[in-house]
């Protein structure tokens, strides 16, 4: 794994994608701290940190399109599955070499608290928690944009999909308050999302039963519990879209509440696309 890291590493900063992602990051750092805390004369850094959070849709899709998208389309993949070491190895070096890409200007952001502390009363802890929410946040991120690298050859492609996705998952808030609050309308949505996932399920897996099998279970089982207790489907499409929003856990953190939950969440989703990432490396490696 340590090999991959350093490989990795070194295409980061021998190329300008290192450099590029660190310099847009801090740009954007520079601007809000000027903007927020020294024009505005605002001490809260956080706030900083909340309104900078939409550059993640433009870096990550960025940073992480090559990833593995790129060892597919140039066949440098068979060499990965030749070396002696498994499949959660590479995904993870590649993805702790995204992390240390990340932490180097994050670690010089680290410091913007710390120098306006010299001139206004800043609150460190909730600086710093903010700062770990931000770390949370991008490692939660970077991990969905390395999954879908290892699902597609193109890099245009992967940077597009991501693009999207996090575009959605951005503004699942401001989507959550348009949802119906009616147990109808909640119903009707949870089955066109059963209906959806199905689909993707099939796309993946080519498997028209295992497809099925997940359409009966994900709409029968709405429609059967709706029948059973229709009030408890009142803005329930509304609390599901506010908690699938990474951005809206984040966002907890900048309101000054440090809450474990909200790291305990994005680090797991990170995890799950990490496990997610290797999955497909592994069905790819053994279909070839």
């Amino acid at each position: 794994m340590s090999a991959i890291l350093r490989h990795e590493l070194s295409s980061y900063f021998t190329n300008l994608s290192g450099y590029v992602f660190g310099a847009f990051l801090l740009l954007f750092a520079g601007i809000y701290t000027m903007v927020y805390n020294l024009q505005s004369a605002i001490t809260n850094f956080e706030y900083v940190l909340g309104s900078m959070s939409f550059v993640f849709l433009v870096i990550v899709p960025i940073l992480t399109m090559r990833v593995l998208a790129e060892e597919r389309r140039q066949k440098t993949d068979q060499l990965l599955y030749s070396l002696p070491i498994t499949m959660t190895q590479v995904v993870l070096g590649k993805f702790l070499a995204l992390m240390v890409v990340f932490l180097v200007p994050l670690a010089v952001i680290a410091l913007y608290p710390i120098v306006l502390s010299a001139f206004g009363n800043i609150n460190m802890a909730a600086s710093f928690g903010a700062l770990a929410g931000f770390f949370c946040l991008g490692a939660a991120l970077i991990a969905i944009g390395v999954y879908i690298s290892s699902i597609t050859e193109s890099q245009a492609v992967a940077a597009g999909l991501c693009f999207v996705i996090m575009l959605v998952n951005y503004f699942l808030g401001d989507l959550a308050n348009m949802t119906s609050p009616t147990a109808f309308g909640s119903a009707s949505l949870l089955v066109l999302a059963g209906l959806v996932v199905s689909m993707a399920v099939y796309l993946m897996t080519k498997n028209g039963f295992l497809a099925l099998l997940c359409a009966a279970a994900l709409v029968g089982g709405t429609m059967l519990a709706f029948g059973l207790n229709s009030a408890a489907f009142e803005g329930l499409v509304s609390t599901i879209l506010e908690k699938l929003s990474l951005f809206e856990w984040f966002y907890i953190i900048i309101n000054g509440v440090f809450d474990l939950r909200c790291v305990v969440f994005l680090l797991s989703v990170a995890g799950v696309f990490l496990f997610l990432s290797v999955q497909s490396m592994e069905k790819r490696r053994w279909s070839e």
